[in-house]
């Protein structure tokens, strides 16, 4: 008896193969996603394509694992997933994606044709308006209604995605438009260059008249200059003013954490808030200043700010200042020639001196501090530097928190230097947000812009699956593990050489600290939990439980070893005190 069944015959193209030869020939090699009935026609098409596929079990992990790849290889990261339901699971991963300007392409299926605009059809996962969903959420949202209109579509797309910000965007097609025989050749070539984003010439050379002329120019980088690739140029310019320089919690590795100019990245200190304050030039570059970066909306600048931003919904946003809507990596290598041929042309000397006379720095800001401690020593941009990172140890250091040091330590010390950390949100995360050195550019991610549960663990895989080659380490909470625990199956079913270390504290551990601080005691905090180590065995991952003092060496172990594994910490960690309510 034959086995081929009665309707089966010879392929011929259609819509899906339309949306992956597009991809393909935008330079796609790697797809995530999940299917589902609507999107079978393109990922059917898979099948007969050279892209990588890497499906994952929930189709908002898939996003995290398309967000943390986009972040990796400073490109586009493909994610296709099914209608309403399917697409709707990848919104908090698409919110965190904007927030952290990832560009993820994600290509939704949509019910046929005829049930779109807003008519009840009664069509499976029907919404009446499924690409509004996702207006309030992506930078753009593309619709191809016909199979004609899909290369340019998906060309379209990738375009926005991948310009200054960099975010991701939402294109959908109609189930009937996807599985369609179609009479258009094969896509041989698409062209989708981002535009640029320049700096306009006169902004440049006011800026950087401002900072030359500046006594105490310091400068703020958030995770616009790690998006961007502007590590080198950041560090050039902060070598040539001598600027000591911050990061915020998404710039981390923006800056070289050990250079005698980093502040590193305290930035929910009060101490590093005043710092920043006092400069009487700070230049931010990528950063809108928003809650975390601006210790709560407690920064309170009394010089003259320049902000480079790529967003323009962020230039001066919460403060005012010399704004320049331009891309980090052009903006700062424009300033560093600027400043180096010494023609910036802003203000007048006089002006100058009265912005400072208007803008003074306080009575004893950190140079003038570590001045005064010691008169022999000048009070040189490094020295201002020390003073502020002893102070801030020193506050730390006073809260009996040596078990969180102790274990962000080994942690440190187990991960080898050119490999890459995912965090989820965990209070150890929030410790490496300030505390952790990445010590490479691009090798720390997190999911501080959105503040979603679940980033750490598929953001992980999204990183192993860029670079298979270099161990990747994911730190969870116990709480946020359970979002992830699917992903185990995905983890051992491409072998991907991921690490797990979740830090079980018995619940939502630092919502726990928030509730217990604000109301004196915590409610729906508290979580039944798996055998983690039993829980990952039974998925062929190998796991260990360790403790505090054998961390470093079983996540080593760990690290070192091929292919996915666990560790379980059992721990109960605290934050250090917030500084913003002291305000």
């Amino acid at each position: 008896m034959s086995t081929t069944h009665p309707t089966a015959t010879r392929h011929r193209r259609n819509g899906g193969d339309l949306v992956v030869e597009s991809l393909a020939a935008l330079g796609a090699r790697t797809v995530f996603g999940l299917p589902g009935q609507h999107a079978l026609g393109v990922f059917d098409a898979l099948r007969r394509s050279a892209l990588r596929y890497v499906g994952l079990r929930v189709e908002n992990n898939a996003g995290f694992a398309a967000d943390a790849y986009a972040r990796a290889t400073h490109g586009v990261a493909p994610l296709l997933v099914s209608t309403g339901p399917g697409a709707l699971m990848t919104l908090a991963a698409l919110q965190e994606a904007a927030a952290g300007s990832a560009a993820v392409l994600a290509i939704g299926s949509q019910v046929p044709l005829a049930g779109i605009g807003g008519g009840r059809h009664g069509y499976l996962h029907e919404l009446a308006d499924q690409s509004a969903s996702f207006r309030g959420v992506v930078k753009s949202v593309h619709t191809a209604r016909t199979a004609s209109q899909i290369p340019s579509a998906v060309a379209a797309a990738w375009e926005s995605a991948l310009s200054a910000p960099h975010g991701p965007v939402w294109l959908e097609v109609p189930q009937d438009v996807l599985l369609a025989e179609v009479d258009v050749p094969p896509v041989a070539q698409l062209n989708a260059t981002p535009r640029e984003l320049l700096p306009r010439p006169e902004l440049i050379a006011a800026a950087a008249g401002r900072l030359t002329r500046a006594r105490r120019p310091v400068i703020l980088a958030g995770g616009g200059v790690v998006r961007a690739g502007a590590e080198a140029e950041l560090l050039a310019l902060a070598e040539q003013l001598r600027a000591p320089v911050a990061t915020t919690f998404g710039g981390k590795g923006a800056f070289p954490w050990e250079h005698p100019l980093s502040l590193r990245s305290w930035m929910e200190d009060r101490h590093t808030t005043t710092f920043l304050e006092d400069a009487d030039t700070l230049l931010v570059v990528g950063s809108g200043l928003g809650e975390l970066s601006s210790n709560y909306h407690t920064f309170r600048p009394l010089g003259q700010v320049v902000q480079i931003e790529a967003d323009l919904g962020k230039l001066e946003s919460n403060h005012a200042a010399l704004g320049i809507h331009a891309d980090a990596r052009a903006a700062l290598a424009a300033l560093v020639k600027a400043v180096g041929e010494g023609k910036g042309a802003g203000e007048t000397g006089e002006a100058a001196e009265e912005a400072r006379a208007d803008h003074g720095p306080r009575d004893t800001g950190p140079a003038e501090e570590a001045a005064a401690a010691d008169p022999s020593v000048p009070p040189t941009p490094e020295a201002a530097v020390a003073a502020l990172l002893a102070r801030v140890h020193d506050r730390i250091a006073g809260q009996q928190l040596d078990l969180e040091q102790r274990i962000l330590a080994s942690v440190r010390e187990a991960l080898p230097d050119g490999a890459v950390s995912c965090w989820d949100m965990t209070i150890l995360a929030y410790w490496a947000w300030s505390a952790f050195d990445p010590r490479r550019t691009n090798a720390l991610h997190s999911a501080q812009g959105a503040g979603g549960l679940g980033y750490g663990y598929p953001a992980a895989l999204g990183v192993a699956v860029a670079d298979p080659a270099r161990p990747v380490l994911a730190v969870s909470g116990d709480g946020g593990a359970m979002y992830s625990i699917a992903e185990l199956a995905t983890v051992r079913q491409y072998d991907l050489p991921v690490t797990w270390l979740i830090v079980d504290d018995g619940g939502y551990g630092i919502l726990r600290e928030y509730m217990t601080d604000a109301f004196g005691e915590a409610t729906a905090t508290e979580l039944t939990r798996p055998d983690f180590v039993a829980l990952a065995g039974s998925f062929g991952v190998p796991a260990v439980r360790t403790s505090p003092e054998r961390l470093r060496t079983d996540l080593a172990a760990a690290l070192a070893a091929p292919g996915p594994s666990v560790v379980v910490l059992p721990a109960r960690l605290r934050m250090f005190a917030p500084t913003h309510l002291e305000s």
